[in-house]
């Protein structure tokens, strides 16, 4: 399984990184023109100047509540809230419904969500059944699946959710290649056929995605005979990253420009730091530009041992929005981030929220190498001015705050 699904995969990375740059400007020009809430957001942006990363880093960062937020207050006008460069009719076919209620748009481009880039990685290839038990209901992970199946050359059952005993039926009889759909259920189902004495022979493979994939669970299913990797997706952007058989992080989609920023702003962090994904994509249709995903995550250093040379990311490791609640004021990273900005001094920091309910304690640790009792009493005002509270301040050395991407620790007792 160390063959590529196209030549895109083993490109020169400053090849790739030239030809991704270059889509930029056009992609930006693009959402301007025909996505009304970028033309907004990007007002006054010259779409031609963006053609480098640190460009690119200057533009605001559009996150999911926001992008909600836009879809709410034009729903009579707009249902997807001017993001769309699309509307109802032939050139979309589908639309899905994400929790918030978020609208999405399906273009008519084939595999639109770039899933068959994924499926191959995990094994699957031309003239096999897939069982597919994504939710064709509702959101389009069952869409995103089936049409990147389609692109490969598969057939699909759309098994969709729950039903374990038809699904195990509809397994025994039909032999599929392979599955799609939550790890869990997956183990629900292999359970249910141990339990009830049906074989399934055929089951050798899997692409799973929607939840956590503990090496734990991975394990449990080789044993059981099924091989299965893990993708990284998303209603709105599609694929973002894919499993491979080295098993060493996550390999970058190729239709995708991925940041790692400190989470409440828009500043990229330096190379194998903790932060929040945020993801630029290359579709015409729903062209969103630095969308904020609230999943933290990391570049792996290095290219893939299977010849793959995008960029690698360790995979989901948390949400960014870490907003907290300090004796009735809400406090966010944003105004960490704002404190910091302040002192040339400061390299990073971490607000650490403690106490017990109705006793919160702030404790702001801060990393600086220049140790004084000025400094210390002006970030101290610096917190008062920004959020309205008061904060111990506690001097760390460079490089010892833990690396997780937390900006917020809500470290307090509930009981």
């Amino acid at each position: 399984m160390t063959d590529c699904y196209d030549s895109l995969e083993t490109r020169d990375p400053a090849q790739r990184e030239a030809a991704l740059l270059q889509a930029v400007p056009k992609q930006i020009a693009h959402a301007q023109q025909h996505a009304p809430a970028f033309a907004e957001i990007l007002k006054g942006v010259n779409a031609a100047a963006i053609t480098t990363r640190e460009a690119l880093a200057t533009l605001p960062v559009t996150r999911k509540y926001e992008l909600l937020a836009r879809q709410q207050a034009l729903r009579a006008s707009d249902v997807f809230g001017g993001f769309s460069a699309l509307s109802f009719g032939k050139a979309m076919p589908r639309v899905f419904a994400s929790p918030g209620t978020i609208y999405e748009p399906e273009g008519t481009r084939a595999d639109y969500w770039r899933i068959a880039r994924a499926l191959f990685a995990a094994g699957f290839r031309a003239d096999e059944l897939v069982h597919n038990c994504f939710s064709y209901h509702f959101t389009p992970a069952g869409s995103m699946m089936e049409s990147g199946a389609h692109a490969l050359g598969c057939s699909v059952f759309s098994g969709g959710t729950g039903q374990t005993e038809q699904q195990l039926q509809a397994m025994a009889e039909l032999r599929p290649a392979g599955y799609c759909g939550t790890p869990s259920f997956l183990k629900i189902i292999i359970d249910k056929a141990a339990e009830t004495g049906v074989a399934l022979p055929s089951l050798k493979k899997a692409l799973v995605s929607g939840e956590a994939f503990p090496p734990s669970l991975r394990d449990w299913l080789a044993e059981r005979g099924v091989t299965a990797y893990q993708c990284y997706a998303t209603a709105d952007i599609g694929l973002i990253a894919y499993e491979t058989a080295a098993r060493e992080g996550l390999v970058l989609d190729e239709g995708v420009i991925v940041e790692i920023v400190r989470p409440g702003t828009g500043d990229p962090v330096a190379e194998g730091e903790v932060g929040e994904l945020v993801v630029t994509t290359l579709n015409p249709d729903y062209p969103l530009i630095r969308f904020g995903t609230g999943d933290l995550t990391a570049v792996l250093p290095g290219m893939c041992p299977t010849g793959r040379t995008n960029q690698r990311i360790k995979g989901w490791m948390g949400r960014a929005d870490q907003t907290t609640k300090v004796r009735g004021m809400f406090v966010h990273p944003g105004q960490v981030d704002q404190i910091v900005k302040r002192f040339a001094q400061i390299g990073k920091a971490r607000l650490v929220v403690s106490g017990e309910m109705a006793q919160d304690q702030m404790h702001l640790h801060i990393e600086t190498s220049q140790h004084n009792a000025e400094l210390v009493s002006a970030v101290e005002q610096a917190v008062r001015d920004i959020t309205k509270l008061r904060a111990d301040i506690v001097v760390a050395a460079p490089g010892s705050l833990p690396n997780d991407g937390k900006v917020i620790e809500d470290a307090r007792s509930y009981k």
